[in-house]
């Protein structure tokens, strides 16, 4: 079978979301417990553990921190609230419209007089 030389595009592959149990790779992490409380900077598979006793999972919240911060949450609920959160930031965000006009040498002074009118009706108007 011919060996095929990848296509760039074909060689990115999609973020898979936070890191979570194994795929996590610092050796000591800040764990938050599953009620919200500051467990501590412990080792990695000893969170891991933890979180399997209480058959959640570890879930890397704040990977760029020193130690990552890592949260015992279950995987599904954590991608439903943040799914939830994205769906109300997308709600509350303010669309902008441009409205735009062209004037051009040879419109008609009837059109003309008309696009002048409908520029006003849109100046005038206030965006709620």
């Amino acid at each position: 079978m011919a060996d095929f030389k990848q296509n760039y595009f074909q060689r990115r592959t999609k973020d898979k979301g936070p890191k979570s149990n194994n795929r996590i790779t610092a050796p000591e992490v800040q764990v938050i417990g599953s009620d919200g409380e500051n467990i501590g900077i412990i080792n990695t598979n000893e969170a891991i553990s933890m979180a399997k006793e209480q058959g959640l999972d570890l879930i890397e919240i704040a990977p760029n921190a020193k130690p990552p911060v890592c949260k015992i949450i279950d995987m599904g609920k954590f991608k439903y609230d943040a799914q939830k959160k994205a769906n109300v930031a997308k709600k509350k965000q303010k669309i902008v419209l441009l409205k735009e006009i062209k004037m051009r040498p040879v419109t008609e002074t009837h059109d003309y007089d008309f696009k002048v009118k409908n520029a006003k009706k849109f100046i005038g108007k206030v965006i709620k």
